[in-house]
Parts: structure tokens; sequence; C-alpha cells
């Protein structure tokens, strides 16, 4: 007889691993589905953010950001490195060390709260007796196990191009990307986005001539544009060539490496020869195999699972939450959704305030942001003030050796609401925390500026910024 849950969830990525853990919490009897295996063959949870995204990606930038150091960035402290040489295989090692801890974690945190590892692929059969039934097949004969309640978390993939063929040797995505065995001489990336700009920066800092073609003619058009002009010239400064409004042409392998025609953003052919090649344009909703149309389930034209504001299907019991439904792929988006669909489960009314979810681009600088844009608000036609306030103004960043970016402040013109926050500096991500708080509880400008700040502390220049917006920086 098939083993009846209370809730079923399909992938074990952020937002599945975390609504699993949440709804074992609320008392659930709480399975989680995933085939997922690592490079020995073994199976391991996290999904692509832990595996082959957010966690190896991070800990190959801090090992180049710490090579950089000793080859340059030292100087100015007075301080001399000769000798200095990069070990690939060593770096590699040590970013799957931090993947493997992070994998047995979760293992350990399943155990702990008593949640069942179904592990294969699984997919819908048709329901019976008021439970959903989901067909598991892994290595051995496939099991079918029951729920009332199901949450798809089955994650996303890299998009593909046409005609070009992703072998993960000459032409490489993120999973590619993240396990090269030796730093190549020359390096092309297609896309400027966030997965691009990242690997894109991890190899250059290791010594590889990188040139990023992107088709937009904008660039970081989801950014403020006041931080895409200010990282466009930051990244040009570090040597990253960035080319934008581009068209792909051909591109061929061959003994020697890669080669790529386009065309420029004025129509002239070009070409790139490179040693290795990274394709990352974005990602599509893993939900190939998942027999949706078993329980009368069809996903929308970009592939995404149809829900309402609370991750909800139009079939009862049955929900979709992270990179598989509309909003950003973002892991902690998902693993907020994933807490809102358990605590729905019982009964309760939690809810996501999208426009407080923080973005971050994990380059160096770091660009994060929260809310609107300055753009969204002109064509919103909303009064608004801003307030920018520099790094370089900054004893604790001068100090650092980090006086690059800048914070700034967007507020609503009658009710000093912040609207939204603009950050580009050294650890933006760890600024933006404060925005977002302050923005989900509706903070004004004026209190984030009447909040004390540690001195001397990078955290001031959001104070600043802040004040900045109502004419009263105290250091500008």
């Amino acid at each position: 007889m098939s083993e009846r849950f209370d809730v079923v969830v399909i992938g074990s990525g952020p937002a599945g691993y975390i609504a699993a853990i949440r709804a074992a919490q609320l008392g659930f009897k709480v399975a989680c589905v995933e085939r997922w295996k690592n490079p020995a063959g073994e199976g391991v949870l996290g999904g692509t953010c832990l595996n082959v995204g957010c966690i190896p990606s991070k800990a190959l930038l801090a090992s180049s950001e710490e090579y950089e150091k000793l080859t340059g960035d030292l100087g100015e402290h007075g301080i001399t490195v000769t000798g200095a040489k990069v070990d690939i295989a060593r770096m590699m090692a040590r970013k799957d060390g931090i993947v493997g801890k992070m994998t047995k974690g979760i293992e350990f945190l399943f155990r702990k709260n008593r949640i069942t590892w179904l592990k294969g692929h699984g997919r819908f059969l048709p329901s019976a007796d008021g439970f959903f039934r989901i067909e598991v097949a892994g290595e051995g004969e496939p099991e079918v196990s029951e729920a009332k309640n199901v949450i798809i978390a089955t994650g996303s993939n890299p998009r593909q191009l046409p005609g070009i063929e992703v072998d993960n040797e000459s032409i490489c995505d993120n999973v590619g990307a993240l396990s090269l065995a030796a730093v190549p001489r020359r390096l092309g990336v297609i896309g400027a986005g966030v997965i691009g700009l990242e690997l894109g920066s991890v190899w250059r800092r290791l010594g590889s001539e990188v040139t990023v073609l992107e088709a937009m003619p904008a660039f970081l058009a989801a950014c403020d544009d006041a931080v895409a002009k200010e990282a466009a010239r930051s990244f040009a400064k570090q040597g990253l060539d960035i080319q934008l409004g581009v068209s792909i042409g051909d591109v061929r392998k061959s003994r020697k490496g890669v080669s790529i025609s386009y065309a420029d953003a004025k129509g002239e052919a070009k070409s790139l020869e490179v040693d290795r090649l990274v394709v990352s344009v974005g990602r599509v909703p893993n939900t190939d195999g998942l027999g949706l149309e078993a329980v009368g389930i069809e996903v929308d034209e970009r592939g995404f699972v149809p829900v309402d504001d609370h991750c909800r299907t139009r079939v009862p019991g049955l929900y979709a939450i992270g990179d598989v439904v509309r909003g950003p792929m973002l892991a902690h988006k998902g693993e907020d959704e994933g807490v809102m669909v358990a605590e729905l489960i019982a009964g309760q009314a939690p809810h996501i305030d999208y426009n407080t979810i923080p973005w971050v681009i994990y380059t160096a600088p770091e660009i994060a942001w929260v809310g609107k844009t300055e753009q969204q608000l002109k064509a919103e036609g909303r009064d608004y003030h801003a307030g920018q306030f520099p790094f370089a103004a900054n004893g604790r960043a001068l100090g650092m050796g980090h006086p690059e970016g800048f914070v700034k402040v967007l507020a609503d013109a009658k009710t000093d609401e912040v609207l939204g926050v603009h950050i580009i500096a050294h650890n933006a991500s760890d600024l933006i925390a404060e925005a977002a708080v302050a923005m989900e509880f509706k903070a004004s400008a004026e209190d984030i500026g009447r909040v004390c700040h540690p001195h001397p502390s990078m955290s001031e220049v959001v104070r600043e910024a802040a004040l900045a917006s109502n004419k009263r920086a105290l250091n500008m």
C-alpha cells in the first residue's frame, strides 16, 4: 500500500527544503522528492542553488577576490606579496567541500524534522480517493506515494540558445563554468546578467581575458540607472569587455577553442575567438516530466505554473513555489514562498510583500536593491525625492580600501515612505537588509535617518543617503 503524507514537496532546492522543514515544524507528516546526484553518483539535497549555483559560485568569487588582493590590491596598504600562484584544483576542492557541508546539513535537518527523502524523479499520477499520487522513479522499481497536499518546487534550468550545443567543456553553462580545470586565457560570456557577470568576474580575476556579449542595448536594465552606470564604469576599469546590443550568429568549436560570429550594436560583423565560452542567457522553469496533465494543470506560455498571490494553483491542495512560478528567480524569494505555503496549509494567514524582496549581484563591487527604481517611479508618475551618498566620504570604507559606490534612497514626496533603496558597494548584500526591514515596516526616510548607526561603519552611508533625501546629510 502506498505511504500517505500530509505534504509532499517535489524538489529540495531552497524553496523546497525550506517548505518541507516549515511544514514539519507545524506538525505535518512530510516527504520531499529529490533526484539530484553529485559527481560521485551519490544522492544529494539542495538542488541547483547549493550544488551548482549560489553556494559554489560565491565560494569561487571569494577565492578569486582573495587572489586579486594578493596580486594588486594590497599594495596601497603597504603590503607587498610576490610569487602568488593559483592552484585551481585546490580552489575547486574548497568549493566542493563547502557544497558538501551544506548539502549534508540539509540531510541533518531532514532527519531532525523527520522528513522522508524520496529519492528519484517525481511525477504525478491521476489522483484517487482525494489524495494526490506521486510516482518516484529512482534506482529500483518506481514507488508511489500519496499526499493530501503537494508543493511543486522543481526550480529552473539554464536557458539554451538555438544552434549552440553546451557540452560543459568548450561551451559551458553555469555548471561547467564552475568546474573548469584551468584558467582559460580567453573567456567569452554570452549574457551580461547576474550569472554572466559573476562568473566572468571570477575568471577575470584569476587571469582570463573576458569578453561579455549582451543582446540588450542597455546594461543591467533591471537596476536603477545610476547604479547601472556606476557598475559599467567599475567593470570596464577592472578589464571586463562588455559589448551591448549584439546579435549572435554562428558559434563553432574547434581544437583551439570556440569561434563566435556576431553583429555589434551598429550592425557591423564581428568575430571573437576564445578558449572557453559560457552561455548565460537566463533560466527557464523546470516542469518537464512532472505529469502535470494528470492533475489538470497546464503551464503558461513561458513555462511557469500559474498560481495566485499565495502560490495556490487552481487545483485545491496543489501549490507551486520558487523558480517555477511568476516573479524573480531568487532563492530567498522561493524560501519565503515555501514558508508561506506551509503556513497556509496549517490554516494560518501569511503573506509576502514582493516589493520588499531584495536583489543582489555578487560582483565587486556588489550591487543590491529593494523596491522601486527611479525610472519606475517616473514611469508611474509618482512624486518622490531622492538622496544619494558616496562611500568615498565614509571613513570605514576608506580604511578598508573600498571607497567605490554609493547608497541611493527614494522616498515618497508627501509621506516620506521609503519606496526603494539602491546600493553599489563592497558589502551591498549585507547593507540591503536594513533597507528591506525598513520597507517591510513602512518606514520613512526620516526614520532611517534618526536611527543611530555605529561609527565608523559602512552602514552609516545608508543613514546619510536617507538624510540626503530630505536635504540634510550630515557629512556632505
